[in-house]
């Protein structure tokens, strides 16, 4: 059929993409993957509103713990859901628990992970970073079949933009997937992803983008991380905040309309989304099928 673009949790009824730019966004809708926080309710919001075809990660936080985040990626994986549980380096002690996490995700069946550095203010051990975490997992013989790492478009808060370059090459040899932090240029993640095809560096990118949310939700996600971490989230994100107090929150329409036309292009390699949920996934998942029903 000949769809506008939603007006109501979508973009401007003005935007009318051609037919290539419509399968391009129904492609891009179709495969993200969502993220969503360990919290006592995501597993119940999980089963209630995420289909099983759409892959998830879930993160890890200081104040729940690394262990949290395993079991319920393992609890996940049991209901028929493809999970990437995130393995951040600064929160795993020594070798042996990461040996243990490995053992017990492989033998539950998940083969995705997702390495990152963390924020905490000092490593539990032996791991400073997300390259330490990953070689310690290759002596180890563990096997997984996808290992995402993280990607910066517009640097890091804490690192100078070279140290985070020279991470990103040292770890694209133990990776299958780039997943960025989020950003609200999109010209700014396509030329960084356009500098990385230049360099020779071929690793898949999936573009972190934020749902649909609103406010209240922010401000309860932000409450339930616990202090130190909520002030390291909202330091980190403080230029997206204002979107977000928007009176009916925000929708990452344009954002989306811009990337889907990049995605697959031969001078990057953008290969899709991958929605950070804030744990607001009635309200993404809505979002995603307005899109998908009117671009069919």
């Amino acid at each position: 059929m000949s769809a506008r673009i939603p007006t109501s949790g979508g973009a401007s009824s003005s935007t009318q993409p051609s037919a290539r730019h419509r399968a391009a966004l129904a492609g891009t809708l179709r495969n993200a993957s969502y993220e969503v926080l360990p919290f006592r309710s995501t597993e119940d919001k999980v089963l209630a509103h995420v289909p099983l075809d759409v892959p998830l990660t879930v993160t890890a936080t200081e104040a729940k713990g690394i262990e949290t985040t395993v079991e319920l990626a393992v609890r996940l994986s049991k209901n028929g859901y493809r999970i990437a549980p995130h393995l951040p380096a600064r929160l795993i002690r020594d070798r042996a628990e990461l040996d243990d996490i490995a053992a017990q995700l492989l033998e539950s069946g998940i083969e995705r992970i997702f390495a990152i550095g963390g924020d905490a203010a000092e490593p539990a051990g032996e791991f400073a970073d997300a390259e330490s975490l990953l070689i310690a997992l290759a002596e180890g013989g563990h096997a997984f079949r996808n290992v995402g790492i993280a990607g910066y478009p517009e640097g890091h808060g804490k690192l100078s933009d070279a140290v985070i370059d020279e991470a990103l090459r040292a770890k694209t040899g133990h990776a299958h997937e780039i997943i960025t932090q989020l950003c609200f240029n999109p010209d700014t993640t396509i030329g960084w992803a356009r500098g990385l095809h230049a360099e020779g560096i071929r690793t898949p990118i999936r573009v972190g983008v934020p749902g649909s949310i609103n406010r209240q939700k922010l401000i309860r996600v932000s409450a339930s991380l616990g202090l130190g971490q909520s002030a390291r989230f909202l330091a980190k994100q403080s230029a997206m905040l204002w979107r977000f107090f928007l009176p009916n929150g925000y929708r990452p329409d344009k954002l989306i309309t811009k990337l889907a036309d990049q995605i697959g292009r031969p001078d990057n390699e953008l290969a899709g989304i991958h929605v950070f949920t804030f744990n607001d996934l009635a309200s993404t998942e809505r979002w995603r099928q307005r899109w998908l029903d009117r671009l069919s």
